[in-house]
């Protein structure tokens, strides 16, 4: 975990993942911030009850058997190639266990870089609502903005099947399904 003390209240400073973009990205999603799993595995959506990758091979059914395994390097890959990418808003903040409703002190990524990293950029859509709170910054890129049921088990609320179909519109409007 990128993590360094700071101050005399002994508060960490985390630090995000990279982005996963490519010239070909079309739909960009955009969570928060990595959760503890995710941030000690340097994986996006890396805690096993998020539902994030269990959508993407549910909407992308012709996925490779090393995706299917839950191979992390050959799934970013296959959602690279298919025009999706990940980031997230905060590049860094100061948090408490893995809730976003515990981040304190948030740096904004650079948003506004998007439009030159992913010239095919169609939309950004919000994972959750703390996201979607900066909804502001992507909107200024002149794309289309969605929010997007949260996929993290803590979103109770919405059944994956419901989440699932979210998902599935967005995917649908882009092209990526």
């Amino acid at each position: 975990m990128n993590a360094e003390k700071k101050g005399e209240q002994n508060d960490i400073r985390l630090t995000g993942l990279p982005p996963l973009l490519s010239a070909d990205t079309r739909l960009l999603v955009l969570g928060s911030f990595p959760g503890a799993v995710s941030l000690a595995t340097q994986r996006y959506y890396g805690h096993p009850q998020n539902h994030f990758w269990k959508i993407l091979r549910a909407l992308w059914t012709d996925h490779p058997a090393a995706v299917a395994a839950g191979d992390y390097a050959a799934s970013t890959r296959w959602m690279l190639g298919q025009g999706l990418g990940l980031w997230d808003v905060y590049a860094a903040c100061e948090r408490d266990g893995s809730l976003d409703s515990a981040i304190r002190h948030a740096q904004v990524n650079d948003l506004a870089s998007l439009r030159q990293r992913c010239p095919n950029l169609q939309a950004i859509a919000h994972n959750g609502g703390e996201s979607f709170k900066h909804a502001k910054h992507s909107a200024s890129l002149g794309l289309p903005v969605y929010r997007l049921p949260s996929t993290s088990a803590a979103n109770a609320s919405w059944s994956f099947e419901r989440k699932l179909a979210a998902w599935q519109d967005v995917f649908k409007i882009h092209g990526l399904i």
